[in-house]
């Protein structure tokens, strides 16, 4: 077995999908006749069925959030720092949903998938999905699990933006809401770089309106460039130079022809684009970002989020990190002053952190101690 395969993760792990034949209605009026999603689970379900934990992923996440999927794999899931035996998402103790939303990419129904009513995959058809269209179709498959009532809901960046969704839709079936490196809403600039990165996919010859898989094309430079953008979003400038400076990766600086001078920056990001576009659907990255746009927990408040979190029942814990200059502690602290005004119990930790936005999936050990200790609070109280 492979090495990596130790007592701290959860082992091998295997999708399962659950298939839902009820429509569900979505917010921008049409409804899903029917759908699935994908998700894993990592843990024991109690007698209680008290102890279940959802993950809500991010832009580009997906159901594979811990353990490996064969023994030779040397990919563990994009949150296994914080899933595991003694992690701070312990499942020793509790047990771990997570899934890929509808309009993903990796199994659950989205424009990649079959449309039952053309025969043909979705492509650019597929309804635009909202948070609350996720968070709807999330407690069906709580339902489907014989789960009532989360633990906790815990979700960074898009999956935070979930986790609050979730203490208002269903304030009675959320105990705990773990909001980490997220928004009320997103701002101006972050509305811009997300316009960018379509903009990329969207000019990209390939594209053909989103229909490229009827002209059996994959607009992969489009979506390399998104990467990219989104990308350099995602880190600090110290996280950059710590990480490559000014270092050439080919040709010098000293001399006058500087043709094929390439600097080490450039090859990650090239290497960083290429892969993603060949494991990641552009109509998701599209639909993704537009919902991720969209969303704004105060609008149907009067753009109050006082008003918007007195609807919540459940305990908060809120994480930022200080590089973080896409979701900035400062977008934090203004859901943290609005779930005081509103007289919701709430724990913040700012941590001092070096990678930028993508600290909250890094093994940084004070926000790993942090986020440990209050998931021991939710267990004692499950």
């Amino acid at each position: 077995m492979n090495e990596l395969i130790n007592s701290d993760s959860v082992g091998i792990v295997a999708p399962q999908v659950a298939y839902f034949d009820e429509p569900l209605q979505l917010t921008c009026g049409r409804d899903l006749p029917s759908y699935e999603l994908v998700y894993e689970t990592y843990g024991e379900l109690n007698q209680q069925r008290s102890n279940g934990v959802l993950i809500c992923h991010a832009l580009s996440g997906n159901h594979h959030a811990a353990g490996y999927h064969s023994t030779d794999s040397k990919k563990a899931g994009w949150w296994n720092e914080c899933i595991g035996p003694g992690k701070p998402i312990d499942t020793n103790h509790f047990f771990v949903v997570s899934l890929n939303n509808l309009g993903g990419c990796h199994g659950s129904t989205g424009p990649n998938t079959v449309n039952p009513s053309t025969g043909k995959p979705w492509g650019p058809d597929f309804p635009p999905m909202r948070t609350t269209d996720w968070v709807q179709s999330q407690a069906k498959l709580a339902d489907y699990l014989g789960i009532d009532c989360w633990a906790a809901v815990v979700g960074g960046s898009l999956g935070g933006m979930q986790a609050m969704r979730w203490s208002l839709e269903f304030p009675e079936r959320i105990r705990h809401c773990i909001v980490i490196a997220a928004a009320l809403k997103l701002s101006a600039q972050n509305l811009a770089f997300n316009e960018v990165a379509r903009q990329a996919i969207e000019s990209d010859p390939d594209f053909f309106g989103g229909a490229y898989q009827d002209h059996d094309k994959v607009p992969a430079r489009g979506l390399a460039l998104a990467r990219m953008i989104g990308h350099i979003t995602y880190l600090s400038d110290d996280a950059m130079a710590n990480k490559f400076g000014r270092d050439l990766r080919s040709g010098s600086l000293d001399r006058g022809d500087t043709a094929g001078v390439e600097f080490q920056v450039q090859t990650y990001l090239r290497y960083q684009g290429s892969q993603f576009s060949g494991n990641f659907d552009a109509n998701t990255y599209i639909l993704m970002t537009h919902a991720l746009d969209y969303f704004d927990l105060t609008l149907q408040y009067d753009n109050d989020p006082v008003a918007a979190f007195r609807n919540a029942q459940c305990s908060f814990f809120v994480v930022s990190f200080s590089t973080d200059w896409r979701f900035s502690p400062v977008r934090s602290r203004e859901i943290v002053n609005a779930l005081i005004a509103a007289d919701r119990p709430v724990s913040y930790a700012e941590i001092e952190a070096n990678e930028g936005h993508d600290a909250f999936l890094m093994p940084i050990p004070r926000y790993l101690d942090v986020f440990r200790a209050y998931m021991q609070r939710v267990a004692e109280t499950d």
